[in-house]
């Protein structure tokens, strides 16, 4: 487990003039973080960009954090042993709380293969996290390997990779789950979206 405690001194915690919820009767709709979790080639950052975009096309403030592109920067320092995957998933929480705060639907699509960080991130984000298992046999995610990472990982080339290596967690009772092996895309989108609505996080389409 990871060192939570701030080593800063002399810091506070501002507040601005807007929370949350007079965010949302600016934009017309709650801010939410749905948490995508799944394996490699489950489908996760497609289905993730795929209801951003039907979001976006409602003029519904939304956005997709990638697991690959936050690595790129804020986390190019950490690699997958299980105490980076940890520090991973707890840097992506804090970044996807204050996306919330600023009343942003965030998406995030990151494999997070432990329950216990998912739980740390449930907690962090409070009220409006929404974990997405997005769910398919490995069978199916090595027949897709849209980055040839299973072929690596089966030829010994990749150390810790989930499925193979590396242990993945399934969630429990996810608020939302899907099978991508099964269901299109399309279904799949309108699963989330469909949940969105149920929950009043955004409203019914009109027109």
């Amino acid at each position: 487990m990871a060192d939570r405690t701030i080593k800063a001194t002399n810091i506070t915690w501002h507040h601005g003039l807007y929370d949350r919820e007079a965010r949302a009767g600016i934009f017309g709709h709650r801010s939410a973080v749905l948490w995508f979790t799944g394996l490699s080639g489950s489908g996760k950052s497609t289905l993730a960009h795929a209801v951003e975009a039907a979001l976006l096309e409602q003029g519904i403030h939304a956005y997709v954090l990638d697991g690959d592109n936050v690595r790129h920067g804020l986390n190019q320092d950490l690699g997958f042993t299980p105490e980076d995957r940890v520090e991973n998933i707890r840097r992506i929480s804090e970044v996807a709380r204050l996306f919330a705060d600023a009343g942003v639907i965030t998406l995030t699509a990151f494999i997070s293969p432990y329950r216990e960080d998912r739980e740390q991130a449930r907690k962090l984000v409070g009220d409006g996290f929404i974990e997405v298992f997005v769910d398919a046999d490995l069978a199916v995610c090595e027949s897709r390997d849209p980055k040839g990472l299973y072929k690596k990982a089966r030829a010994g080339e990749i150390n810790n990779f989930t499925g193979i290596s590396a242990p993945y967690e399934a969630p429990e009772s996810p608020e939302i789950q899907v099978d991508t092996g099964k269901q299109t895309l399309e279904e799949c989108a309108e699963t989330v979206l469909m949940y969105l609505q149920t929950q009043k996080v955004v409203f019914p389409r009109t027109g």
